[in-house]
């Protein structure tokens, strides 16, 4: 698998979900709700009847902000930038989360679905490439209810799934022929790591089978003529002091388990925030060396799509 290159891959668009697979994959959505396990944590809450899991959120949409956004990789942004949707709280529990107030803090309001489907219209109607999904894991029923509707009113630029890589693989198989572009993170190797700074032991298993299935539905990453991105998969890993995140593990994982033209990011810009300040060595930001070092990682092991790197 993993040398196959995009060009012999995923020539094709995906297979679009019909409007009858669509409702139903809606309806199954929903029904895991009930008792919940849309993510490896399965807190068995009922959302539909006020119960609240480790994501503290109900059975509608919860949306912190939105717009075109200026700051993602290349292949997103292009000219017009990728239509971002912000959604509140988060199934994880990293200490050093970037985006605390929206994740930790549960900063923003419940909105209804066609709200929610008239945002990505909006996004779409003002040029975004795609629509940006951010945070998305904790709640992929009320986004697919309110997708089933923007299609209907035209929705048909690419969806962006943009989640941290801590989801349920039954979740991720029921966004087949929906999802056009995956970007999970890849944020820790080592199930130590995983538990001491994000609660989730589990985490490098779970990210590890959620990355093949998205693999599996949309392959390596396709770009347009004027570089954006309409369909595939890529990665973000942050680098973290003193190698936290086991970088050499994530690296070699999708060299040899997904493919070596994998389009991956290896992230720069962790600084300290939220509780990382009590927790050394995260109260500070990596250096020069241990960025070089984990990009050396990455090309050691063959990948060949870098962000940012010239191969």
């Amino acid at each position: 698998m993993g040398d196959k290159s995009p060009e012999k891959r995923n020539t094709k668009p995906g297979i679009e979900a019909s409007p009858c697979m669509l409702s139903d994959k809606v309806k199954e959505a929903e029904a895991i709700l009930k008792k919940c396990e849309l993510c490896p944590r399965k807190c068995h809450v009922n959302r539909t009847a006020g119960q609240r899991g480790v994501c503290r959120t109900g059975d509608k949409p919860f949306v912190s902000s939105w717009g075109p956004h200026f700051g993602e990789e290349r292949p997103l942004v292009g000219r017009r930038g990728s239509g971002t949707i912000f959604f509140g709280n988060c199934n994880l529990g990293c200490i050093f989360c970037q985006n605390y107030p929206i994740s930790h803090l549960g900063e923003g309001q419940e909105i209804s679905f066609e709200k929610l489907a008239s945002i990505m219209i909006e996004l779409q109607n003002i040029g975004c490439h795609n629509i940006n999904l951010v945070t998305p894991t904790h709640q992929m029923p009320m986004i697919l209810r309110s997708f089933e509707i923007a299609r209907g009113e035209g929705l048909s630029i690419p969806i962006v799934y943009n989640c941290g890589g801590y989801e349920s693989l039954h979740a991720i198989e029921l966004l087949e022929g929906i999802v056009d572009i995956y970007m999970p993170d890849f944020k820790y190797s080592d199930p130590d790591m995983a538990l001491r700074y994000s609660n989730a032991k589990d985490y490098p298993d779970a990210a590890r089978v959620a990355i093949k299935e998205m693999y599996r539905q949309v392959g390596d990453l396709i770009l347009d003529e004027r570089g954006i991105a309409k369909r595939g998969l890529l990665v973000r890993h942050l680098v973290l002091p003193e190698g936290i995140a086991g970088t050499e593990g994530v690296v070699k994982f999708i060299a040899e388990e997904i493919s070596k033209n994998t389009y991956i990011n290896i992230m720069d810009q962790y600084h300290p925030c939220f509780r990382a300040f009590d927790n050394p060595p995260l109260n500070r930001r990596i250096t020069d060396k241990e960025y070089r070092e984990a990009v050396k990682m990455a090309l050691d092991a063959g990948l060949k799509r870098i962000d940012g790197v010239t191969v």
